[in-house]
């Protein structure tokens, strides 16, 4: 059976490029690298690496095996980490993974607030641009829970957090706004509009994409950019309008904010591999407890809308 330490040398000759330069990072000598590596190689009934004369290349079973090996590391530092935790030892690092508009949006507040209660605790966090990407990440092991949409048939332990409202964000003085009905404007009424939009690899593309197909059409493009207060900022400059989850329109925002009709959710959870220890159960609860799915500021912001259009009745055609 393979051993840590032989994946921890296939490991680091990938990293490295090299088995010198591997065995130098390991602080062991290079023939002992190549023992262990020929080992776990006799152990998979073929080759791994091929030695080539500038570095290193996985074979076919290399390549198959370099994930799980990755995998496995990880899940034994976290182990070690938890039984630590658990007897007191040392609190060390909570890894924690998610999307980039979440860890603009949800995390500063909750990371804040928990923070608090486990200031010895460091964090580390590890941003994604798509939920698959995610989900990929954290099945091979990268952090003790990632935040974001649950992956299907995930078999882990996962806490629902609730659903994440996104809005239909632009400049004060755009024609939307006008045939906005209270604080919500239907995605059809935008359809002739050209969209601050997001690049292609970003999840928030495929979820404006999605929106704006419900409604029937292909948003127009006027301008892309990769993360959602970036779009934001453009759609305040009156470049056009974007669709961001509500917890990442700032406090003193002064463009436009409503509500898509119909509207636009994203399901967020908090999910691990393993059962959660102690420090993780404790961030999974302030998770739950503090997310601000909708901040009180944009809440309050979308009722005062919501009265000034009922004092003050428009008709719309």
């Amino acid at each position: 059976m393979a051993t840590l330490r032989q994946l921890e040398y296939l490991v680091a000759i990938v990293d490295e490029g090299s088995f010198t330069r591997a065995a130098e990072s390991l602080n062991v000598t290079q023939p002992g690298l190549s023992h262990q590596l020929q080992a776990l190689e006799r152990e998979v009934g073929g080759p791994l690496l091929e030695r080539l004369p500038r570095g290193v290349r996985l074979t076919p079973a290399g390549r198959s095996m370099l994930p799980h090996a990755r995998a496995a590391l990880a899940e034994a530092a976290r182990a070690t980490t938890s039984a630590r935790r658990t007897t007191g030892v040392s609190t060390g690092e909570l890894h924690l993974a998610a999307l980039y508009s979440i860890s603009c949006g949800v995390l500063p507040t909750v990371l804040g607030l928990w923070r608090q209660q486990h200031p010895e605790v460091r964090i580390r966090l590890f941003e994604h641009r798509r939920w698959d990407e995610l989900a990929q990440a954290m099945a091979a092991g990268q952090a003790d829970v990632a935040v974001g949409p649950l992956p299907q048939d995930w078999e882990g332990t996962a806490r629902h957090i609730g659903a994440e409202e996104f809005l239909v964000v632009t400049d004060a003085d755009d024609p939307a706004a006008a045939v906005a009905e209270a604080p919500s404007v239907r995605l059809t009424d935008l359809a002739e509009r050209h969209w601050v939009h997001f690049t292609p690899d970003s999840g928030l593309s495929e979820i404006l994409d999605k929106a704006c197909a419900a409604a029937g059409y292909q948003p127009r493009i006027a301008v892309r950019t990769e993360q959602a207060p970036s779009a934001i900022a453009y759609a305040g400059a009156g470049l056009g309008p974007t669709l961001v989850p509500a917890n990442t329109v700032p406090p003193h925002f002064a463009g436009t904010v409503l509500r898509p009709d119909p509207p636009v959710r994203r399901q967020l959870t908090g999910y691990t591999r393993t059962s959660p220890d102690p420090v993780t159960t404790s961030f999974l609860d302030a998770l739950s407890t503090h997310a601000p799915l909708m901040p009180a500021h944009v809440a309050e912001r979308l009722r005062d809308a919501d009265r000034a259009t009922h004092a003050a009745p428009r008709n719309r055609e």
